[in-house]
């Protein structure tokens, strides 16, 4: 039986990157929720699409056996990440990864992704690929300039251009 994958999207989100999991995943039969990464459901893309997903990260919070897998679904709120760390939404998002982490479960991400799962502290000694301007922030990971990576049960892009490099390895354990 499929996996059920819980698909965090921050705000806005990179709608090229989201949809493409979320694709790949309906084509595939893997169930799948979004959670805004929000204190709302409704959220942008980062092209201004208007979007209302299944529910907000706080609800995930402490529902992380719920799910077999995470996504994190990077997009343009990632650059004024370190400007709201302290609100509830991103406290709940560190957690939620964290969590996942500390549980082995399946964690998928791309361009700041892997990023996060360092501050995290759930990819020590694992192998990423993470978008070139937070490859230095990789401080527990290794980082590398592949498109993509898999290591162990973490899959990590480069971008959303490079996700499709990882996406055959990414079915195959969610199926």
């Amino acid at each position: 039986m499929a996996k059920k994958v819980a698909v965090l999207a921050v705000n806005p989100v990179n709608g090229c990157g989201l949809f493409q999991y979320l694709e790949a995943f309906f084509e595939n039969g893997i169930s799948y929720k979004v959670f805004a990464v929000s204190n709302s459901k409704e959220i942008r893309t980062n092209s201004g699409i208007a979007l209302i997903v299944d529910d907000v990260i706080a609800n995930l919070k402490g529902h992380e056996e719920d799910f077999d897998a995470m996504v994190f679904a990077c997009g343009d709120a990632i650059p004024q990440f370190a400007q709201h760390a302290g609100e509830p939404y991103n406290q709940d998002l560190m957690a939620v990864i964290a969590a996942f982490g500390q549980k082995g479960k399946i964690m998928i991400g791309h361009c700041a992704g892997a990023m996060l799962f360092d501050m995290a502290g759930v990819i020590d000694g694992k192998t990423v690929a993470v978008h070139p301007l937070a490859k230095p922030a990789i401080q527990k990971g290794k980082a590398t300039d592949n498109k993509s990576e898999v290591d162990g049960t973490i899959y990590t892009a480069q971008d959303e251009n490079s996700i499709w490099t990882m996406m055959p390895q990414v079915l195959d354990a969610l199926k």
